[in-house]
């Protein structure tokens, strides 16, 4: 009986370990902007999605793009710091050139810092119509 309840203690100790474990670990977490040229102060009215998957744990930043309106060719995108309505510095290029879906790394703690407050950072597309910006919008925690 006595045998039977340590080894009874010793699975629910280790459960618990398990548990305590996973949970300080990082998964992969979906973030999500809705652009629009408005938000760029761009006279066009672009207009798409996207769609970012980041993992803290990694540093792996991966997106996918789903633009319904461009008055051009996409070139270029970039996750920026800044919040609505200001420009601010490119954080993380997502690939050198346009591309609608990939994969990039980016400093962990990077990373976390998104994560943690995605609306102090805006992703935006630019072509050469609107080199500075086609469209734009914040990220927001994905569904």
């Amino acid at each position: 009986m006595r045998r039977s309840l340590i080894g009874m203690l010793v699975v629910v100790v280790s459960l618990v370990a398990v548990f305590a474990a996973s949970a300080g670990t990082t998964a992969t977490k979906k973030l999500e902007a809705t652009l629009t040229g408005k938000a760029e102060n761009a006279p066009a009215s672009n207009k798409g999605k996207v769609e970012l998957r980041l993992n803290a744990a990694t540093g792996k930043v991966c997106w996918e793009f789903k633009l319904s309106k461009i008055d051009g060719k996409a070139m270029q995108a970039h996750i920026h710091k800044g919040k609505r309505g200001v420009a601010g510095n490119v954080v993380v290029p997502l690939g050198a050139n346009y591309k609608r879906q990939g994969c990039t790394t980016a400093a962990k703690a990077l990373v976390k810092s998104i994560l943690k407050s995605p609306g102090t950072y805006y992703v935006n597309v630019h072509n050469a119509k609107h080199p500075a910006g086609a469209m734009r919008g914040q990220l927001s925690s994905g569904a």
